[in-house]
């Protein structure tokens, strides 16, 4: 996770302490929190006040609660306050993300008084606008430090402030709020409840790293590696991430084995079968992960709309059908020739067999390819995990399967 220009900046101006938080920026939020549960609370402090906030988070979660005690002591008010709130919305929300607003300001304030606070807070805080809010808190509108500047002293800020401001929602999870401010591009967004309360702010940079974490993360996700694993993860933590995943490929893979044990006396019969299994497995598999890939990115840029989830199925299996056929072509020229070499008296045959199990098994993987994020996001998981393991295993299941069930039907 990178760094980001916090609202708040505590005693993080220490080279130690900017040193440490370097180091904990390559590592998971469990080998952080490992690493940073041996350094005094103050120090603490001082580093997760230098990271993005979701990352604090992160590392907050894997502390022990009596130093996680000892860390908000260390920090202002209302940093501690801003990082407990943000601890009761789940991850990959727009709460997860929030700093706390300094630059609060009543609407009867006027252009003098509100600079000569400024004044104050800038020694201790990066401020971006300041924000107007009434006295139950509700956000009225947004101050610029250009119009503070050009205004007379005697302006009240209800006067200056821009009304009607652009927020976000703290539940609002991260690539739906990134839709909303693709094209507006402001360094900072406040965030307000539901009663329009500002209770946050969320930095355009934070989220955006963010963002890019994630979509880092998701190539390692498909095939069963955490997105909390880093270069840096010990090789110890690294195991405990993947080894299970591992397992359930292993398990998986079986299930491919037993298609051809089912038809062992068909490979016994016809072993020039053999060698087109992986043929089919592969030709299938890559065409299984290319709608794979087209439904992830649909569903991380959000192109997928409510409903067309049907339409995207059909369009796989339609490719599956055509680029079936047309490397069904190729692959039947193939058996017909292998098995003519081996003078086999069914090579006209298991080229027919060939071509019609590669279709039917591409048919099978486009449809997979759609349905298996498809189906992992309706039950609330990440689309992505471990998406590529499912894949596999039932493209390899289909077109085995295809191929020696086809030629078991032949030989009969």
């Amino acid at each position: 996770m990178a760094t980001s220009s916090a609202e708040t900046t505590s005693a993080t101006g220490s080279p130690v302490h900017k040193e440490l938080a370097s180091r904990v920026q390559s590592l998971s939020a469990a080998s952080a929190a490992a690493m940073l549960q041996e350094r005094p609370a103050a120090t603490i402090a001082a580093v997760l006040a230098d990271l993005s906030p979701a990352f604090t988070q992160d590392i907050l979660a894997e502390l022990p609660h009596g130093l996680v005690d000892g860390v908000m002591h260390a920090v202002p008010p209302e940093t501690a306050r801003q990082w407990q709130r943000n601890q009761t919305y789940g991850d990959g929300s727009i709460g997860r993300m929030m700093e706390p607003a300094l630059a609060v300001f009543p609407p009867e304030m006027t252009v003098a008084q509100t600079v000569a606070e400024l004044r104050t807070l800038v020694k201790a805080a990066f401020i971006t606008y300041g924000y107007v809010t009434d006295a139950a808190g509700k956000l009225l509108g947004v101050i610029t430090m250009r119009d503070l500047l050009f205004a007379d002293d005697a302006t009240r800020l209800d006067a200056l402030m821009l009304r009607d401001a652009f927020s976000l929602t703290p539940e609002l999870p991260l690539a739906d709020a990134m839709k909303l401010v693709l094209d507006r591009h402001y360094p900072v967004y406040p965030v307000c409840d539901a009663q329009g309360v500002l209770i946050g702010l969320v930095r355009g940079q934070a989220m955006f790293q963010e963002q890019a974490f994630d979509i880092t993360a998701q190539a390692g996700t498909m095939v069963g590696v955490e997105k909390e694993e880093r270069l840096a993860t010990r090789w110890s933590q690294s195991f405990k991430f993947r080894h299970p995943w591992l397992q359930l490929n292993l398990l998986t893979a079986f299930a491919a084995g037993a298609v051809v044990g089912i038809f062992e006396g068909t490979v016994e019969k016809l072993v020039v079968l053999a060698a087109f299994l992986p043929v089919l497995a592969g030709q299938s598999g890559n065409t299984g992960c290319q709608a794979l890939a087209v439904t992830l990115r649909g569903l991380t840029l959000g192109e997928l709309k409510p409903g067309a989830e049907r339409m995207l199925v059909m369009k796989e299996a339609t490719l599956g059908l055509f680029n079936g056929a047309f490397t069904g072509l190729i692959a039947a020229l193939g058996m017909f020739t292998y098995a003519t070499i081996q003078k086999s008296p069914h090579a006209l045959a298991l080229a027919g067999v060939v071509w019609m199990a590669l279709v039917g098994a591409c048919v099978v993987s486009g449809i997979c390819g759609a349905m298996i994020p498809l189906t992992l996001k309706k039950f609330g998981a990440d689309p992505a995990t471990a998406s590529s393991i499912f894949l596999t295993t039932a493209t390899d299941v289909v077109s085995m399967g295809l191929l020696l069930g086809l030629a078991t039907l032949l030989i009969r």
